[in-house]
């Protein structure tokens, strides 16, 4: 189970970094980001995704920072279901942040337990 936690710790982290960096430079995030009203916040949004898939990365060196790193993408990532409810789009438009807030509340979670045994 161990390395699956790794191996989607990474995958995540990789993830993050995209999606960080298209809402920073990304016309397409732009203009989602004008249809949920929110064009204030996509700068800021695009640096917490790029800290958090480093804190995922450097959790590899820490243990704690990975868990906090998740904690903070899997509120992230709630609150754009939550947006996503708001502004009525479909399941399958909110699968995606659906699947990373699950993931990422997962990572938070079992690097938990395993920061205990560290």
């Amino acid at each position: 189970m161990i390395l699956l936690y790794h191996v989607i710790s990474v995958f995540t982290s990789l993830l993050f970094l995209y999606y960080g960096a298209a809402c920073l430079w990304s016309d397409a995030m732009r203009l989602e980001f004008e249809r949920f009203g929110l064009s204030r916040f996509r700068v800021l949004t695009g640096v917490l995704e790029i800290s958090g898939a480093v804190g995922l990365a450097a959790g590899f060196l820490f243990p704690p920072l990975r868990v906090i790193a998740a904690a903070g993408l899997g509120i992230l990532m709630t609150m754009v279901v939550i947006q996503r409810i708001q502004q009525r789009d479909s399941f399958v438009e909110m699968l995606q942040a659906l699947v990373f807030a699950i993931i990422t509340v997962w990572i938070a979670v079992y690097g938990a337990m395993v920061v205990v045994e560290w």
